[in-house]
């Protein structure tokens, strides 16, 4: 039995070129410690027979692994809607717990993710209406679900349900769902922006949504009451925008400042201070992601914040992207990194050089436009181990020299040559058995079968 994980093994889970009999015979331990490395659960592609032996897995723990990935198919997920443990359909009914930003997972058919929200166990039912990664239909049907939970998370996808289901929330017994409803409302009726001004529970977000009488923006600008809400509320008459605008508070100076009404001119005549550091998620940006018009007034703002939240389009026209590719702010560059497909290489090169070893690096690396001819001349003899890494990348980086980086004294560097296919197969054996360097040479995909069989046997895995 496997009491622990070797790092060969770890890598050897992962590794593309894994023989299915091998990956079954993974799969299939049950160990008296953690059991078969999460990686083996993770794998995109799993075929039949493996998602088989992790359905019938006897440790919950596997079982959940496998609920939770980003990369298994979510019919095959669905397959374990009835297992017999809580845990198990929990993980199943909230999906994968982090993504990669530059992919979308799918949900779950709906009739599966009916029969989670109608489980036995409260858990579940939570789980599930949390979970980011519902589909729109399925969350149209919560609007008549008997839980009112349920409803309460219709009641967020306002715009999208028909006009008998919103009158039905607004008119439901529960009031939680009337609340939630109503702040889906308020956005196109002042008379229940009134009402929900009333409830301290919800009147920051009518505040900032709803449609508004001016005598009770009046009373909130008298009052100083959710100022930096109410700064960024789209029917705050003019004259009241311009009073806030002047407000000792720098947080609704800022709010005011972003408005999508203000021609630039008005919006950098504000004084407001960004944090070099700042992300920024304009919420009528974020909204037109997609549209090229609110798009181009972000991205040729002079407003930081605006341009930021404009980096985060994968839409942005070449012109547009040039254009931010040049803003000379860090922030812009990272997120251009995470999320355009079409990220100039210069940029992609800066973020790796200011932040390497960062999830922003990381991401910059892996984009489909991160350089790799030529990395090997510019970059092997480099005195920073971790641009000496980047040779690795390069396709005519020659065994001899992915050898000698096998060797180099920065543990990345050598981790890197380790897992790439070139490196000669006498100094990836003896990678095997090196402990910094034990699992990226179980991942290598060139490792011979019998070396992952052997890796598997040294494991105490057995046959």
């Amino acid at each position: 039995m496997v009491a622990f994980h070797s790092s060969a093994l770890d890598g050897v889970a992962r590794n593309a070129e894994l023989p299915t009999p091998l990956l079954l015979r993974l799969l299939a331990c049950e160990g008296e410690g953690e059991g078969p490395p999460r990686q083996a659960f993770r794998r995109a592609g799993l075929p039949g027979a493996a998602v088989a032996v992790i359905l019938a897995h006897p440790d919950p723990g596997a079982r959940i692994e496998f609920a939770i990935s980003a990369r298994a198919e979510p019919s095959q997920r669905a397959r374990l809607v009835d297992d017999p443990s809580p845990k198990v359909r929990a993980a199943l009914a909230y999906g994968p717990e982090w993504r990669d930003p530059r992919t979308t997972v799918a949900p779950l058919p709906d009739d599966v993710c009916a029969r989670l929200l109608d489980d036995s166990v409260p858990s579940v039912r939570a789980a599930l209406l949390d979970s980011p990664h519902l589909g729109p239909s399925f969350v149209a049907s919560l609007a008549t679900h008997r839980d009112p939970a349920a409803r309460r998370r219709a009641a967020r996808a306002w715009e999208t349900l028909p006009p008998g289901d919103r009158a039905a929330l607004l008119a439901d017994p529960d009031p939680e769902v009337r609340r939630a409803a109503a702040l889906g409302e308020c956005r196109r009726d002042a008379r229940v922006t009134a009402e929900l001004l009333r409830d301290p529970k919800s009147a920051a977000e009518a505040l900032r949504h709803g449609i508004l009488h001016r005598a009770d923006a009046e009373r909130c600008v008298a009052g100083r009451t959710h100022l930096a809400a109410l700064a960024e509320n789209p029917s705050l008459p003019h004259d009241l925008v311009e009073r806030l605008a002047v407000d000792p508070d720098e947080d609704v100076r800022l709010a005011v400042s972003l408005r999508p009404e203000l021609d630039e001119k008005r919006r950098m005549s504000i004084h407001f201070t960004v944090d070099a550091h700042t992300r920024g998620d304009v919420q009528w940006v974020r909204d037109g992601l997609a549209d090229p018009e609110a798009l181009r007034r972000a991205a040729t703002s002079a407003h930081p914040l605006l341009r930021r939240t404009a980096a985060q389009s994968p839409h942005l026209p070449p012109d547009l992207l040039d254009l931010l590719a040049r803003a000379e702010d860090q922030v812009v560059d990272n997120l251009l990194g995470v999320y355009h497909p079409d990220t100039p290489e210069e940029v992609l090169m800066r973020v790796y050089a200011r932040l390497g070893g960062t999830f922003s690096a990381w991401m910059a690396e892996t984009h489909p436009r991160f350089p790799r001819e030529g990395l090997a001349a510019r970059y092997a003899d480099h005195p920073d181990g971790n641009y000496r890494r980047l040779a690795v990348r390069d396709p005519a980086a020659t065994p001899q020299l992915i050898e000698r980086l096998s060797h180099d004294p920065e543990v990345w560097t050598r981790q890197a040559a380790a897992e790439d296919p070139r490196l000669p197969l006498h100094r990836l054996r003896e990678a095997l058995h090196v402990p910094e360097l034990a699992s990226s040479a179980g991942a290598n995909p060139a490792l011979p079968e019998d070396e992952m069989t052997a890796v598997l046997e040294r494991a105490g895995i057995p046959a």
